[in-house]
């Protein structure tokens, strides 16, 4: 599934893309704009579309209308949990994060990337599309909506030992993130280990941990293959992320104003899923070595080996998710959260809570 990415849309993500941006605003009052996107500077989701799109392209093509004050988490020292409470107090206008990170304030948003329950990046959009209208009426509570959804490369396994399936990990340490990859791990036999990102590094070199989940391409960026040796290629998550707005602020925007943003946000949205597309093989061809099919990471200097997913892996990780992740799920979501998956995703996925 994750294979055939072709050699065009390679070539159209080797340098971003801005021809397409909405039509020109009318002249008419500044509107400065703070925006905290992206958790690091160096991610292609912020240097590829964040970057053209709100720095450079927004400046120009409303001649200065609008100018957006655009930094990362980084840059702010934030952890990624807060981004929620950052737009609804009005520190920021506009606010980026993996949905998984901001549930914590709102529960349904984990429901639109669990474990399992997206086998390919097109059914992930899916669900994520028809899940958003219902997911801002409870942001909303807190003074925000989402306005842009897309994903980060497919979150996979890498591991300083050998594997061949899923039956091999049986044992291993792993570290995961989120509730959901911590009831598949589980489920799967492995021991979940919470670690955060920028430590996973020296807790694979020094073997506190066996197995690292992450993005294919995130792990490329910071040099996974260094200590790992082995890389799978089937995704168990997407890293669905979202922009929040601050509602108060966004209903106070002139319609014109507005209406940019949201074409302006609609675009960026496809560029970033097929971003995630390209950089889900990128990261793979990258961490193995492949020196011409990687154009969006660094190659590794110590080439890992792919382990490709079987049928029975596949099929594992659908019934693990509809016996164990989508149960655990809704007992901490609620019984609410049954029904809207009921409602919305499982005509998506195939399948039903409760059978």
């Amino acid at each position: 599934m994750l294979r055939p990415i072709t050699l065009a849309l390679g070539l159209a993500l080797a340098a971003p893309a801005v021809a397409q941006m909405p039509a020109s605003l009318p002249a008419g009052p500044r509107v400065p704009i703070v925006a905290v996107t992206q958790p690091l500077p160096t991610q292609p989701q912020y240097t590829r579309v964040d970057v053209p799109y709100l720095r450079e392209m927004m400046a120009s093509r409303t001649g200065g209308r609008i100018e957006v004050n655009l930094s990362t988490h980084a840059e702010r020292n934030l952890g990624g949990a807060e981004i929620v409470r950052l737009v609804r107090s009005g520190q920021a206008d506009i606010g980026g994060g993996t949905l998984t990170t901001l549930s914590g304030d709102v529960p349904i948003l984990d429901g639109i990337d669990l474990a399992g329950l997206a086998p390919d990046m097109a059914v992930a959009r899916q669900i994520a599309e028809a899940v958003m209208p219902v997911a801002n009426r409870d942001l909303e509570r807190f003074g925000a909506r989402l306005v842009l959804i897309y994903p980060f490369p497919a979150q996979v396994l890498f591991c300083r030992q050998p594997f061949t399936s899923l039956a091999d990990l049986r044992g291993r340490r792993i570290r995961t993130f989120g509730n959901s990859l911590v009831d598949m791990v589980g489920a799967i036999g492995g021991q979940p280990v919470s670690i955060g990102f920028p430590e996973v590094y020296s807790a694979l070199e020094r073997g506190v941990v066996d197995c690292a989940i992450t993005g294919t391409g995130s792990g490329a960026s910071a040099r996974w293959p260094e200590v790992s040796t082995h890389i799978s290629d089937l995704p168990l998550s997407w890293a669905v992320a979202g922009y929040l707005v601050n509602v108060a602020w966004w209903n106070r925007l002139d319609p014109q104003v507005r209406a940019f943003l949201e074409g302006t946000f609609r675009e960026m949205q496809d560029k970033l899923w097929e971003l995630g597309a390209a950089a889900t093989r990128d990261g793979i061809d990258c961490n193995i070595g492949r020196a011409e099919l990687c154009r969006i990471h660094n190659v590794a200097a110590r080439p890992m080996t792919e382990v490709a997913a079987t049928a029975a892996d596949r099929t594992q990780v659908r019934q693990i998710f509809e016996q164990t992740v989508l149960p655990g799920w809704v007992r901490r979501c609620g019984a609410r959260c049954g029904e809207i998956y009921n409602q919305v995703i499982a005509p998506l996925s195939g399948i039903r809570f409760g059978g």
